[in-house]
């Protein structure tokens, strides 16, 4: 999967719009194999982030969970912590 898409469930506060649209930009642009689509194809392209977007956002928002909601300062120092390891700095 894309590296740029990150989980958006469960957190503290809860995905903005604009994440979830530019997870579904990030997942278009990764399926059609264009960062930014021809005259002809935008309107489908525009058309397939918005479907995904709705989607994404209709999953989010339906879905259920005991666990409490991951804060987002404590995953992205989680994040970091892991890039570190990996490529070192």
């Amino acid at each position: 999967m894309c590296r740029n898409i990150k989980t958006l469930f469960n957190f503290a506060p809860p995905a903005t719009d604009d994440e979830l649209h530019a997870s579904a930009l990030q997942f278009v642009r990764k399926i059609s194999g264009m960062t930014k689509p021809t005259a002809g194809n935008t309107p489908a392209f525009d058309r397939a982030v918005a479907d995904i977007t709705a989607a994404a956002s209709t999953l989010v928002d339906s879905l259920k969970t005991r666990a409490t909601p991951k804060d987002r300062d404590i995953e992205a120092a989680k994040a970091r912590a892991r890039s570190a390891k990996r490529f070192g700095g």
